[in-house]
């Protein structure tokens, strides 16, 4: 047996994670995570047998979720990810996130890359940036609407978003994910892209965006999208250690709306509601504009 399957590696004896073959898969899986050299090629054979054998089949969702958070909390998760795919296990646990893999998405260069391979590389980016764990919850899952797009179409997605939101959903209630990490999964998954097109967005866009994300009352959630947003663009080849600009024009972007009265401009309005909430609309996209030193902005 591995040298790996030692006493007290999450607090549980030698006895125990053996007493239990499915969570003895996971912990391994887990383990490897925090680890620096793997899993050796004798206890993935051990790890692909029992998976083979069923005897994740049966074990509670809870108690499997938890081996899951273990690994995506710690400091390389995809070595957990690929662990569980190498023996099969990923396709038991996260069938949405395994039928990632081979599927191909739009990138610089090269031209195309593997979309699960890409989860991966974002998984690691946010532990490298020590990222929340919602953060690294909704790394993991935001593409799940991506893994039958019509081939036809490949390497584009279209109409991903309203595939994935159902997945995100039953994913999150079978394994019952908290409400903050299944809550920006879902804003990832409708938003991501878009982010990624701040720079094409004129003022008036860039203003009913950050309304559409809730950044004035939710700014703690905004700034997490900005962080997996930042993650998923590392996470491309050749970008690990480019600045990302998006994250930065729309902070500054959301520090500008923040900045107009929206009191004074309601009292204006108060007899005329829809009135007011366009002249709010208007006045932040104004602030936008001055905001990012651009008269493009303010076509």
């Amino acid at each position: 047996m591995s040298a790996h399957l030692t006493p007290g590696p999450f607090g549980k004896s030698l006895n125990e994670v053996l007493a239990s073959p499915a969570l003895n898969v996971l912990r391994m899986a887990a383990l490897a995570a925090s680890q620096d050299d793997g899993i050796d090629e004798e206890t993935l054979d051990m790890m692909y047998e029992q998976v083979a054998a069923g005897v994740l089949v049966d074990l509670a969702p809870d108690l499997a979720w938890r081996e899951l958070e273990r690994g995506l909390s710690a400091r390389a998760p995809s070595r957990m990810l690929r662990a569980l795919r190498e023996c099969d296990a990923l396709s038991v646990l996260l069938p949405e996130v395994d039928a990632l893999f081979g599927v191909p998405q739009i990138a610089d260069v090269p031209d195309q890359v593997d979309i699960g391979e890409h989860v991966l590389r974002i998984v690691d980016e946010a532990a490298r940036c020590d990222a929340p764990f919602a953060v690294r919850y909704a790394a993991l899952v935001f593409n799940v609407g991506k893994s039958d797009s019509p081939r036809e179409h490949l390497p584009v997605h279209y109409r991903h978003i309203e595939r994935g939101g159902p997945r995100i959903e039953a994913i999150s209630s079978r394994f019952g994910v908290s409400g903050d990490c299944l809550d920006l999964a879902l804003l990832a998954n409708a938003e991501c892209e878009r982010v990624h097109r701040a720079a094409e967005m004129r003022a008036g866009s860039i203003t009913a965006m950050l309304e559409r994300v809730d950044a004035y009352g939710q700014p703690e959630r905004f700034d997490r999208l900005m962080t997996l947003c930042t993650c998923d663009f590392r996470a491309y080849p050749g970008r690990a250690s480019r600045p990302y600009p998006k994250a930065p024009m729309l902070r500054t972007a959301l520090a500008a709306c923040l900045g107009v009265d929206e009191t004074a401009i309601r009292a204006a309005h108060a007899d005329h509601p829809d009135k007011a909430a366009d002249a709010l609309l208007e006045a932040r996209a104004q602030a936008v504009a001055t905001a990012l030193q651009s008269r493009r902005w303010e076509e």
